[in-house]
């Protein structure tokens, strides 16, 4: 066998940390700053109903230093969306509201609706990475967070809570039915106190989570909700090309960990990869921190027999 000398080893194991020292580097100071708008169609409006534009915005995870995000998040606004829908993890520091509210700005003044996760209520505190691979890791709860401030400065400027509320509104002329639970990654969720089905005149039927954890999707879906929004992945966070996110941080499988998604034979899920990070854990790598803008549209109508038994066909929205 060939012999390898002590020189080539150490050559070689200098390259494999310098290499593994350019991709922290990339992921912490590059890449978790790269913010970037994401958009999708979904087909999930009643049939003959106009377009509805929706901003996602999730887990934004912001301490009051976080300049270049919250300038980014004020230049938002010029999308113009006719509906804001924030799923949680806002904060990431006790004096982390101002910033928030102030990054939002003009947003807040839109319809709005929110619904609130584990880092709303309390601070993230250092993990060792590898628990994210052990979906029964014992959990450790930081500092509690003014969540109550945060909530106060969204519904004064408009904006609704949906924490296990189901509401009825009016936006764009499109008819919401729309229900929320609180963080089911907390174990707070309580669906049988908005159990039920939504309006049936309602032209869209919305669900509202944190964290996409399956037993809340089914009951959103038993229920016959359109389209269920959530966060909490961070798209996986770390990602490897070819392969995809290595974790999920909940129980949906990795093929959904961000975007849109079928859940059931009706229901459509769009999970947020987020915003932001622990800052823990101060890296993303090929997965860019994102908002989403949604452009819901009617679903196309059923195939059906005409009087000469020939059948006509819509084309589908792919979504």
């Amino acid at each position: 066998m060939p012999v390898i000398s002590t020189s080539a080893l150490r050559r070689t194991a200098l390259g494999a940390a310098g290499a593994a020292a350019a991709g922290v580097g990339y992921a912490s100071l590059i890449e978790r700053n790269a913010f970037v708008l994401r958009e999708a169609t979904m087909p999930v409006l009643r049939p003959g109903s106009a377009p509805l534009r929706i901003l996602h915005i999730s887990d934004l995870h912001m301490t009051p230093g976080q300049k270049l995000k919250q300038q980014w998040l004020r230049e938002l606004d010029r999308l113009e969306p006719d509906l804001v829908i924030n799923t949680g993890d806002n904060l990431s520091h006790q004096k982390a509201v101002p910033a928030v509210v102030q990054s939002l700005g003009p947003l807040l003044s839109r319809p709005g609706l929110f619904v609130f996760g584990s880092n709303d209520y309390f601070a993230p505190v250092p993990k060792n990475p590898l628990k994210y691979f052990d979906k029964n890791h014992k959990r450790v709860h930081g500092a509690p967070l003014p969540w109550k401030d945060l909530r106060a400065a969204f519904t004064e400027r408009g904006w609704l809570d949906l924490t296990h509320i189901r509401r009825d509104i009016e936006v764009g002329g499109i008819r919401i039915a729309s229900a929320g639970v609180d963080d089911p990654h907390m174990q707070r969720d309580r669906y049988d106190t908005i159990a039920g089905a939504p309006n049936p005149l309602a032209d869209l039927r919305l669900g509202l989570t944190h964290s996409p954890e399956p037993r809340v999707l089914d009951r959103f879906a038993e229920d016959g909700y359109d389209l269920v929004l959530a966060g909490h992945t961070h798209g996986g966070q770390l990602c490897l090309p070819g392969y995809g996110a290595l974790v999920t941080n909940c129980d949906i499988d990795r093929s959904r960990v961000k975007g849109p998604s079928k859940w059931g034979a009706h229901t459509r899920l769009h999970v947020s990869a987020g915003i932001g990070t622990s800052p823990w854990a101060p890296y993303r790598f090929c997965c860019r921190p994102e908002a989403t803008l949604l452009t819901l549209v009617a679903v196309p109508p059923k195939k059906s027999a005409t009087d000469s038994g020939r059948v006509s066909t819509s084309q589908a929205v792919a979504g």
